[in-house]
């Protein structure tokens, strides 16, 4: 895997230190209005910095990996965009009544979130594990 620059690093750790502040805050019901957005952008900051670090190399299993971890940055940037829906409730315009919004939109940020991070957890230890084998 390509390594970060010392600027991106820092711009990567503190997204995900914003996503779990932003998401704890939020899950705790403390200032939903402004933990939304400060989840959202550390949900950018995290998956856009992930997103530009690129695998070099010919491993197939790796560059496999690498698409399923850049799925779960849209996940997450995803479930971040309905979190701030959920506060100000943007798309429900969209729908023509209050109860589908509220089945298929409401509050379904806490299952695009634990998908995503089920997937970053598999792909950051498979992806650890093949470059180690790699190696040797």
């Amino acid at each position: 895997m390509k390594q970060l620059s010392k600027v991106q690093s820092i711009l990567f750790l503190s997204g995900g230190a914003m996503m779990v502040i932003g998401a704890g805050c939020f899950a705790f019901m403390w200032q939903q209005h402004i933990v939304c957005w400060i989840y959202l952008l550390g949900a950018l900051l995290f998956g856009v910095i992930q997103m530009m670090q690129t695998y070099e190399g010919s491993s197939l299993t790796v560059k496999r990996l690498k698409k399923i971890m850049t799925f779960a940055d849209v996940l997450f940037i995803l479930s971040g965009l309905l979190m701030v829906d959920m506060v100000f409730q943007f798309f429900k315009a969209a729908f023509s009544n209050y109860l589908t919004y509220y089945q298929l939109v409401y509050n379904k940020w806490v299952v695009l979130l634990l998908v995503a991070a089920l997937l970053e957890m598999y792909t950051m230890h498979r992806i650890g594990h093949e470059l180690s084998k790699a190696k040797s």
